[in-house]
């Protein structure tokens, strides 16, 4: 259980283990998307100059990424809401916000394309906090609430006066950084990466969300695209071509870095004064 009480149920959490179910039956955690934040997560945890020997890996991607942890000497367990996942892994089912483990169990947690969709974001990273033991760290990778800008006006423009949500909300780098803090871990660093895509056909772009999770999983009455405005953000998709015939989207993937509390652990320096990235932030740690 987490700190939080009453904590609104935003995310329909039934839906939501459906979502994950599907996104991994197709895609086995490597979609599009997961497998950019897998790979930058394992070359920021390159450079951190420890070792750690006891790792959970909580999203999608969690079974390739525990193998390639594996490699390096850990004790890997995965979790994620994906019955199917954690039946193929051996792993745990459990939703981020309702972690079943112990504290001080891992020295490592490592969340990919998960936090996201969470009821309740500060209580998960409390528990997160509580699970590591001292000194341990967390890496998290995540779309932000930057991304896809085109689709979503193109989504807004075909719906006309009737416009229902079809992909569930984000969060930004700022109010990231201001959770991580908040639920007690030390040395909070968070920072994006914004990629530049191209997409020839609708069907991919929507696609490529559906594998790493993204569809719509809120609470309440679920409003399907109907036929008439899918063919309508078919003509928009077109038309918003470049000459080349792709549609130009632009996708930020939010990383946060935090550290459990430890006595020997530097101060935090003044908010706002930070000259430093988080690979500097990373590779500092003996």
């Amino acid at each position: 259980m987490t700190d939080t009480v009453n904590v609104p149920e935003v995310f329909n959490r039934k839906r939501r283990r459906i979502v994950r179910d599907r996104a991994y039956a197709r895609a086995k955690g490597e979609d599009f998307f997961s497998q950019i934040m897998a790979e930058d997560i394992l070359e920021r945890l390159d450079v951190v100059k420890r070792k750690f020997q006891r790792a959970l890996i909580i999203g999608l991607p969690a079974t390739k990424l525990g193998a390639e942890l594996e490699l390096r000497g850990m004790l890997v367990v995965v979790a994620d809401s994906s019955a199917i996942l954690s039946r193929v892994r051996g792993g745990v089912q459990c939703d981020d916000d309702r972690l079943p483990f112990a504290d001080h169990s891992f020295d490592l947690v490592i969340n990919i394309g998960s936090l996201d969709t969470i009821n309740d974001l500060p209580g998960a990273l409390v528990l997160i906090r509580r699970i590591l033991r001292p000194d341990g760290l967390m890496l998290a990778a995540m779309l932000s609430a930057e991304s896809f800008p085109s689709l979503k006006s193109v989504m807004i423009e075909a719906e006309g006066s009737h416009v229902s949500a079809h992909i569930h909300p984000q969060i930004d780098v700022r109010t990231a950084g201001d959770l991580i803090a908040r639920a007690g871990l030390t040395m909070p660093v968070a920072d994006s990466d914004h990629l530049q895509l191209k997409y020839s056909s609708l069907q991919r772009l929507i696609a490529d969300i559906r594998d790493t999770g993204g569809s719509n999983i809120m609470s309440g009455r679920l409003l399907a695209i109907r036929r008439t405005v899918y063919g309508s953000m078919q003509t928009l998709f077109q038309a918003r071509s470049q000459p080349d015939g792709k549609f130009a989207e632009s996708v930020t993937i939010l990383y946060l870095c935090a550290w459990a509390p430890h006595p020997d652990q530097p101060k935090p320096a003044r908010r706002g004064s930070g000259q430093v990235s988080l690979s500097s932030t990373l590779s500092s740690k003996a």
